[in-house]
């Protein structure tokens, strides 16, 4: 699922919700410009996905704005919520099978102390697979820390510094060049950091 797909797949979520909504409200929720907002709205309601009311409660009142999903663009939600799950049900088997790959030869190297950094999705799968394997981590450390998170106190990330471990999981679906460069800042080389993703093949000599 491409990154507009999602986000229309996100718009049309909330319209569906029923509930009164604004521009400035969706923009907030979603973590755009305003300006984006009204642009992929209107550009949905020249698909027929949208219908856009104007509404005030009185005749000299200023207009607002409702938004409606038509039938066909219920049918879209449907369409691209299916899409987006399916996208999700293979990454999620692929990060997976990655994770087996990687985490499976650890005991096997005497690597024992492994660290999970990430307290999300991500996370949840990365720590139900390294139990499948035998191992428990010694901590959970993100940038947020302090919540709670399958039982583990959320550890700042910047205590990894002073952490013993063999091996640090770095437990997200997004691009991990620049997660990897904090944990090099930290002290944690490349070598001893498994991502969810494989790593590309070697270049030919």
């Amino acid at each position: 699922m491409d990154r507009h797909d999602a986000r229309d797949l996100e718009i049309l979520t909330a319209i569906a919700e029923g509930r009164p909504l604004s521009q400035r409200a969706l923009a907030a929720r979603l973590g755009i410009a305003l300006g984006l907002v009204n642009l992929y709205l209107r550009r949905l309601s020249r698909k027929g996905y949208v219908k856009i009311t104007e509404f005030g409660s009185k005749p000299a009142a200023r207009k607002r704005l409702r938004y409606l999903l038509t039938a066909k663009g219920i049918g879209e939600k449907t369409r691209l919520t299916y899409e987006h799950m399916t996208y999700a049900l293979r990454l999620y088997q692929r990060a997976r099978q990655t994770l087996r790959e990687s985490l499976g030869l650890l005991p096997g190297n005497g690597a024992k102390r492994v660290a999970l950094c990430g307290a999300g999705e991500a996370a949840e799968l990365a720590y139900l697979t390294l139990r499948e394997l035998g191992l428990e981590p010694v901590g959970v450390f993100a940038q947020e820390a302090g919540a709670q998170f399958l039982g583990f106190t959320v550890r700042p990330l910047g205590d990894l510094a002073g952490e013993d471990v063999d091996v640090v999981v770095l437990a997200t679906f997004d691009p991990p060049a620049p997660h990897l460069a904090t944990l090099r800042a930290l002290g944690v080389p490349p070598e001893r950091v498994v991502t969810l993703r494989r790593p590309a093949p070697a270049a030919a000599p």
